[in-house]
């Protein structure tokens, strides 16, 4: 039986295989950027952001900065999610994160520049999964209609969590895909580089007072959220290329 967090990876890499491929992209293909914020990835934001430098964050960000200048510079589009709650509303089982006004919400440092640029769409979202809190009282729903306008047949997914609001969006993208919501989108790919999650071994959590059920190893949930989203249709990506 596995002991280690490297060992477990190891056990779950070799169980549950991914075979992430290379992309080369063209036209038609818009880059999604999923809650690359404050209160996610800059060290001491807020309740939900790392606490110390974290590598595979900050490897993330440098990754996703560089594709969005690509994008920038070819005129393809790009659509962030930006985390944002409404002071005092909950969002279980989270404590509160991101709220509006304490700068939790915006995005990161690196990727502020992206404020300024045409082809970018900052959506504010106040749930876990970005296609339902792009949804609008009047039934409209910002990601299907960029995904039109822009006549995209593929998008590109970076982010973070990986195993949570990348995934939870990515896999109803796939879902409605398959529904015929969102023409004339084809694939779904998911850059796992561009994309982490949080860090929060066992052992620290309990140290936290927290339950042991509040673990939750950044290594092994990146590979299971990656496998999750392997396993329903999207085509994970290890190496992007511009056509």
């Amino acid at each position: 039986m596995p002991t280690t967090e490297t060992d477990l990876l190891s056990a779950l890499t070799e169980a549950l295989p991914i075979a992430p491929a290379v992309a080369a992209l063209e036209n038609g293909v818009g880059l999604v950027i999923v809650d690359e914020v404050n209160g996610f990835a800059t060290v001491g934001a807020g309740p939900l952001a790392p606490a110390k430098e974290n590598a595979a964050v900050s490897h993330m960000v440098a990754e996703t900065d560089r594709l969005a200048r690509q994008f920038v510079t070819r005129d393809w589009p790009i659509l962030a999610f930006l985390d944002s709650h409404i002071p005092g509303k909950a969002e279980p089982p989270y404590p509160p994160h991101c709220e509006i006004g304490t700068g939790q919400e915006n995005l990161v440092p690196a990727l502020t520049w992206l404020e300024d640029q045409p082809q970018a769409l900052l959506v504010r979202k106040d749930c876990i999964n970005g296609y339902i809190g792009a949804e609008r009282p009047d039934g409209g729903n910002a990601v299907r209609e960029w995904i039109a306008r822009h006549k995209l047949r593929q998008v590109l997914v970076v982010g973070i969590c990986t195993d949570i609001c990348v995934m939870d969006f990515v896999l109803t993208l796939l879902s409605a895909r398959n529904h015929g919501l969102v023409p004339p989108l084809q694939d779904i790919l998911v850059y796992g580089p561009g994309c982490s999650t949080y860090d929060l071994p066992r052992d620290q959590a309990v140290a936290l007072g927290l339950p042991p059920t509040a673990g939750h190893p950044q290594g092994v949930a990146h590979h299971m959220g990656l496998y999750a989203m392997a396993s329903r249709g999207a085509k994970l990506v290890r190496e992007v290329s511009f056509g």
